[in-house]
């Protein structure tokens, strides 16, 4: 089991190829390789839909010739086969379109030590245990009286590792773990059935939520949901779940892409250094969170990870950048770089939140008098040029500051701008996703029902 997490052979193969670039006629060069080890239980009425295993190791090389550039990758890769792919992708780069802003990190930016971020939870489970959560999770949620049905139990578990080598010498090298638990309920019979559902993703086991848990709160969840009722349309302040709440800070994230802003399709292209969120709003990128699931010392360029402020007291303080967008823009990578074994490098961001505000998720509620409390969304429809917003939505109506009864098949409307602009955070933060926020109001959106 130990020889999952060693590396070295990765290491090995991702220098023999570099090596083999130059020696081949590349100005520059630079390997990735990954590993991905993967173990997953699906479980329905008690017994096993399907058990599966896949493990893969893939490596990709990127050659520079000037400013022209090609990138090879294969997953099945011997020893002598090393030059012939070194050579393939340098003849590929010669006759490739130049790109004026392709190249490596600066070697000052990249990453000098790596720090250890307790990533790897080196015990990964038997299929039996990933049973056990799975059948756990199950019967807790059949267990809550209105639950009818099971849509559905599982738990996975695996390994991730990520090898970096550059031809200006970076040495790079880590790996994590993930495991996780999830649930869909279903509640009622006929046509007035209704399904919710929970999960749980981690880095280490110890920190999973109780599948029990999970199961219980994926089947109390869908029988609220029971005889949902639809409400005229209006303009009422909105509420977001922090399990929704995310969303919206993961549409400022894409228009923070320094790729959109640099192709002119971000709503936020002329607004940097600008007030978008209300006074004391700061949200955060930190790729250096202990156990975070998207955590990383390095990027994929090896430029060395830091928490960054995206918004900073409200106001909008930089874009996402890797190596490429960043020249193209006139400024310097943030270290955002993100890539595949098969592709360039673009901006990607890592762990991010919305820090919590004063206030109690009730007292964000209270004075409202008409209002809905968002839980699911549907669909993508929002316009990252214009900002124009439309989801489909279900949750509660809030009537005299309370989450009332069950609605659902209704839209929410309105623009990014203006949902930024009006949003407050509840105080009740934690890190669960990739992208966390706490329990979120915003003023003034469209709520179309009748």
């Amino acid at each position: 089991m130990s020889s999952l997490f060693d590396q070295s052979a990765l290491v090995d193969l991702a220098e023999r190829l570099v090596a083999a670039a130059r020696k081949a006629g590349a100005d520059a060069a630079d390997a990735i390789a990954t590993r991905g080890v993967s173990l997953s239980v699906d479980v329905r009425d008690g017994t096993v839909e399907e058990s599966t295993r896949a493990e893969d190791d893939e490596v990709g090389l990127r050659v520079l010739i000037g400013r022209r550039q090609a990138v090879v990758s294969t997953n099945d890769l011997v020893r002598e086969s090393v030059a012939a792919l070194a050579e393939r992708a340098v003849a590929m780069a010669r006759v490739a379109p130049e790109d004026p802003y392709a190249g490596l990190a600066d070697p000052a930016l990249l990453a000098k030590q790596i720090p250890d971020l307790d990533l790897v939870d080196h015990v990964i489970p038997e299929v039996s245990e990933l049973e056990r959560r799975a059948v756990a999770a199950e019967a807790a949620a059949l267990a809550v009286d209105g639950v009818t049905k099971s849509g559905g139990a599982s738990a996975s578990a695996g390994i991730g590792g990520l090898v970096l080598i550059t031809s200006t010498g970076f040495t790079g090298v880590y790996v994590g773990s993930r495991h996780s638990v999830s649930m869909q309920a279903i509640a009622g019979e006929g046509t007035g059935m209704e399904r919710d559902y929970d999960w749980s993703s981690t880095v280490h086991a110890a920190d999973l939520d109780d599948p029990e848990e999970i199961g219980r709160s994926a089947g109390e969840r869908a029988v609220k949901r029971l005889s949902p009722r639809k409400v005229p349309t209006r303009k009422v302040p909105v509420v977001f779940d922090p399990r929704v709440a995310g969303s919206l800070v993961s549409h400022l994230v894409s228009a923070l892409n320094g790729a959109s802003v640099a192709r002119k399709t971000s709503l936020l292209r002329d607004r940097l250094g600008q007030r978008v969120f209300a006074p004391g709003i700061r949200i955060v990128d930190d790729p250096l969170r202990r156990r975070g699931l998207r955590s990383h010392p390095f990027d994929a360029e090896g430029v060395a990870g830091k928490p960054l402020a995206l918004v900073e007291d409200g106001v909008v303080t930089t874009w996402l950048l890797d190596c490429a967008t960043a020249r193209e823009l006139g400024m310097t990578t943030t270290g955002h770089a993100q890539r595949g074994v098969s592709s360039t490098p673009s901006p990607s961001a890592s762990n991010v939140h919305l820090e919590p505000g004063p206030d109690t998720p009730a007292a964000l509620i209270g004075d409202i008098a008409e209002g809905l409390y968002v839980t699911d969304l549907i669909g993508m429809g929002v316009n990252m040029v214009t900002g124009d917003y439309s989801r489909g939505a279900s949750g509660f109506w809030i009537e005299n500051g309370t989450p009332t009864y069950p609605v659902s098949e209704i839209t929410i409307a309105g623009n990014l701008l203006d949902i930024f602009g009006t949003l407050r955070p509840a105080n009740d933060l934690t890190f669960r996703y990739g992208i966390n926020a706490p329990t979120v109001r915003v003023e003034g959106l469209t709520v179309a029902g009748l």
